[in-house]
């Protein structure tokens, strides 16, 4: 009984050594690599070039004063509607004083000219009357006398412009009422009652009393590398995206490409502009920053594959397609357009061809759900 036991766990002992060596044995043995499987699909491939840029109106004004002096009233805030010739502030003139001066000295001559010339045409009026001059005298003081009436009315125009901006004949022309000179929305009002204000002159741009903008005609203006530059041309459709606005876009149209390129940080940039195309009730705010999608090209409903699953040897692309489990053999493709993520492929293989993707790391497997 003893002798028995002793054989079978020597026995036992045996199979379980046998076991051991077996299991170390599979355990080194390297397993097959794993590859995902990918399938060319049916897409639509748009090759896209970049701008950066901002959404501005295309007329946007700056209305200046026509005489210097200090703001006596604002009208207007940003944000408001005008139209043209809408009162937007009035100025309060503040007449330099040599000139006032002037001014004032010569209304006073001309009204002594004028007294000296009444006079003397009433006596010839008298004359003339009489028959003891000519006609040709008489009418010589008549134009004196008007000329002088003339000048008299001339110089205190000239005072009350210079006192008030505006003359007795004219009071719904002033200059001291500064009107807008376009249709749209006032975007910014930089003044406030009290500020002096410069006209503007040969010398000098003038003191901005409001910024007037047509907000229904907005442009994309924008920047694009030289790179890309000569892959667009006018009339291309644009797709901008505005990062203000969330699940949005909006189409435009490129209207103008400059013809000379700009250094900005080492590159060279060419100016584009664009229409934007507004629907209605829709309102983008000045000074947006967006960005344009220009496609270059467009292929619809298309073979395609992701980019990454091509290989290439000399010069030829291809693709590893699965014959068997576990095997692959190269497929030679002819490509298209590209996206930069998939591409279009011409001929080489089919929607049913399962092709070799990337290696599956076998410790970031999916854990399976209980």
């Amino acid at each position: 009984m003893k002798k028995f036991i002793k054989i079978a766990l020597f026995i036992l002992i045996g199979l379980i050594f046998i076991w051991t060596l077996v299991f170390l044995y599979k355990k080194s043995q390297k397993k097959p690599d794993q590859f995902e499987i990918k399938k060319a699909t049916i897409n639509n491939i748009v090759k896209k070039t970049v701008a950066t840029g901002t959404v501005q109106p295309r007329k946007e004004i700056e209305i200046k004063p026509q005489v210097s002096g200090i703001i006596e009233k604002v009208y207007l805030e940003a944000g408001q509607m005008v139209h043209k010739e809408d009162v937007m502030a009035q100025i309060n003139i503040i007449p330099d004083m040599v000139t006032l001066n002037n001014a004032e000295s010569r209304v006073k001559r001309a009204q002594l000219n004028f007294d000296d010339a009444k006079i003397d045409y009433d006596r010839q009026t008298t004359l003339f009357e009489k028959k003891v001059i000519s006609k040709e005298e008489y009418q010589k003081a008549r134009l004196t006398y008007n000329s002088a009436r003339e000048e008299v009315e001339s110089a205190e125009n000239n005072l009350d412009l210079i006192r008030k901006g505006v003359t007795k004949n004219s009071t719904k022309t002033t200059n001291t009422l500064i009107r807008s000179t376009i249709d749209g929305m006032v975007l910014d009002v930089p003044v406030k009652e009290g500020f002096s204000v410069i006209q503007a002159n040969n010398f000098n741009a003038g003191t901005t009393i409001a910024v007037v903008a047509d907000m229904n005609d907005m442009i994309f203006l924008g920047k694009v590398d030289e790179t890309e530059v000569g892959k667009i041309k006018e009339g291309m459709n644009i797709e901008l995206t505005i990062g203000a606005i969330d699940n949005e876009k909006f189409n435009a149209v490129l209207k103008y490409i400059a013809p000379k390129g700009k250094v900005e940080n080492g590159a060279i940039q060419f100016e584009i502009k664009a229409d934007v195309i507004l629907k209605k009730d829709q309102f983008i705010r000045s000074g947006y920053s967006a960005n344009a999608n220009i496609v270059l090209e467009k292929r619809d409903s298309v073979l395609s594959i992701p980019e990454g699953l091509l290989k290439f040897a000399h010069d030829s692309a291809y693709v590893e397609v699965e014959k068997a489990k576990d095997q692959y053999e190269k497929k030679f493709v002819k490509t298209g357009l590209s996206d930069g993520i998939n591409i279009e492929i011409v001929s080489g293989i089919t929607k049913e061809d399962k092709i070799k993707g990337n290696l599956i790391d076998p410790t970031k497997q999916p854990e399976v759900k209980k």
